[in-house]
């Protein structure tokens, strides 16, 4: 399908506009971030028989989403026709991830993380656990 009309990619791709919109939405993708989103794609079960020599491909589709008249709702529309309920945590968790990997969040990004919450129907406290987990792993001493 056609994901210029907001319809569907695949579970895994989807996941990956969820990083890389996280990541673009500050209009600065952080070497740290990028860093993150591809150990993110290599180690999770989640990504098992990806081929990540797509990665900078899905990312690039992404993009150019993004960079169309009201992309970034094309691109949330197309993230949550892509998935499975049961797979919306783990898309929030993923950009939640990737948002606390340089160890700062923009306003940009946090506003982001919202879309994403309300377009995937993460409740409150779901949310909640999901980013105070990711700020205890990347606390500094």
């Amino acid at each position: 399908m056609d994901t210029a009309t907001g319809s569907t990619v695949t579970p895994q791709e989807a996941l990956i506009y969820a990083m890389v919109t996280l990541s673009a939405s500050d209009r600065q993708m952080t070497d740290r971030e990028l860093r993150k989103i591809g150990d993110i794609v290599r180690t999770l079960p989640i990504f098992g028989g990806f081929d990540t020599d797509r990665l900078v491909h899905v990312a690039e589709a992404c993009g150019a989403i993004v960079a169309e008249d009201d992309g970034l709702h094309q691109v949330l529309t197309t993230i949550a026709a892509s998935l499975p309920k049961r797979l919306h945590e783990t898309a929030y968790a993923l950009a939640v991830e990737v948002a606390a990997a340089d160890l700062h969040v923009e306003q940009e990004e946090l506003r982001f993380l919202e879309l994403l919450r309300d377009v995937l129907d993460v409740d409150a406290l779901t949310a909640a656990a999901i980013e105070r987990a990711a700020r205890a792993r990347y606390r500094t001493l």
